[in-house]
């Protein structure tokens, strides 16, 4: 006997499939935003890789960055990038725990298409800081947007800064010694420098004063060998200027003017940042021959080019292909309220 009831067959079931399927897809919809949708918003995770972890303008930085990103509701990750190596590596490192992008000041400008390259292989977006990728032509490489200072003003700035206090010193231009110590394979390096000893020459200074002391590294230890040698060297002049890519490098460069004998009333030394080495030279109960630095807030860099991956992750928003920033001229009897005004 069939007890079957009519319209009880799978074919009954037939009139029903659209309305379920309209019902299943409505459903669907309804919970995209509570995952997918906000996947590009409230789980933004963005990489900071930095040449240098351990220098103070670059821990200032990232922890710029994070402090942008807890207050806004993405995750930094601060990684270091010291060679192209270890900076792919980070790059691996960022892709699994599903970062979105990361901002760079990379070891190597000239890296910058490898780099480009594999956040294009993982889909991330990347912008650099400080020092901009270039191509194979030496010209900066298109897509990648960077923040970061006009490195041949800041030199200005230093060269003004320097011509200036000797004047006030009543130093002789031509008893004067110029330590140029630069990596001349870095462009921001070459930038900051070649600006500085233009400045220099524009206010009466002699070509042939200029010293050059090429550096191996971008630190105080590899300035001091650089400039030890040419005190000795060059001993005919009575007084020394000292200036270079940033603080750490003119620190190097007054450490050995120290080791040789010269008093701080003899060296006039002028870095580029406005960080803690700096602030630490400052501090001393003597003066040094670290006379300033043009400091350049590290912070505003830092929130900045973290502000600006943010919202190209989440609003699509590409940033400007190039910023640049200039500084203020930081002494032992400004420093604090520089440091102050620019939130270092």
């Amino acid at each position: 006997m069939n007890n079957k009831l009519p319209h009880e067959g799978p074919e009954s079931m037939m009139p029903l499939l659209p309305v379920f399927s309209r019902v299943i897809a409505a459903t669907l919809m309804a919970l995209v935003p509570l995952g997918m949708a906000h996947a590009g918003d409230d789980n933004v995770k963005i990489g900071f890789i930095v040449k240098k972890p351990e220098q103070a303008w670059f821990i200032n930085e990232q922890r710029a960055a994070s402090e942008l990103g807890q207050e806004q509701g993405f995750s930094v990750v601060r990684l270091a990038g010291e060679d192209g190596q270890q900076v792919l590596s980070a790059i691996d490192n960022l892709n699994a725990q599903g970062a979105q992008g990361f901002v760079i000041c990379p070891p190597d400008v000239r890296l910058g298409m490898a780099i480009a390259n594999r956040a294009k292989q993982y889909g991330m977006k990347v912008v650099t800081v400080d020092d901009q990728f270039v191509g194979g032509d030496g010209e900066p490489l298109e897509g990648v947007p960077h923040l970061g200072m006009s490195g041949y003003k800041i030199g200005q700035q230093v060269g003004n800064a320097i011509a200036e206090e000797m004047q006030r010193r009543g130093w002789k231009m031509e008893n004067t010694g110029a330590l140029r110590i630069s990596n001349n394979e870095l462009p921001t390096a070459r930038e900051r420098t070649d600006g500085a000893t233009q400045a220099l020459l524009d206010a009466g200074f002699s070509k042939d004063n200029v010293i050059d002391a090429p550096q191996q590294n971008t630190d105080t230890t590899s300035a001091f060998s650089a400039a030890s040698p040419m005190f000795s060297k060059y001993g005919k002049f009575d007084h020394w200027v000292i200036y270079a890519l940033n603080e750490e490098s003119v620190l190097g460069g007054v450490r050995a003017s120290e080791q040789y004998g010269l008093s701080p009333d003899q060296v006039i030394g002028v870095g580029i940042n406005g960080s803690g080495a700096a602030f630490a030279e400052f501090s001393r109960e003597k003066p040094t021959g670290f006379y300033g630095t043009v400091a350049v807030s590290s912070t505003m860099h830092g929130r900045q080019s973290a502000e600006n991956l943010y919202q190209w992750i989440v609003q699509h928003k590409e940033p400007p292909a190039n910023t640049e920033t200039t500084g203020t001229l930081m002494t032992r009897d400004n420093w604090e309220s520089v440091r102050e005004e620019l939130q270092l």
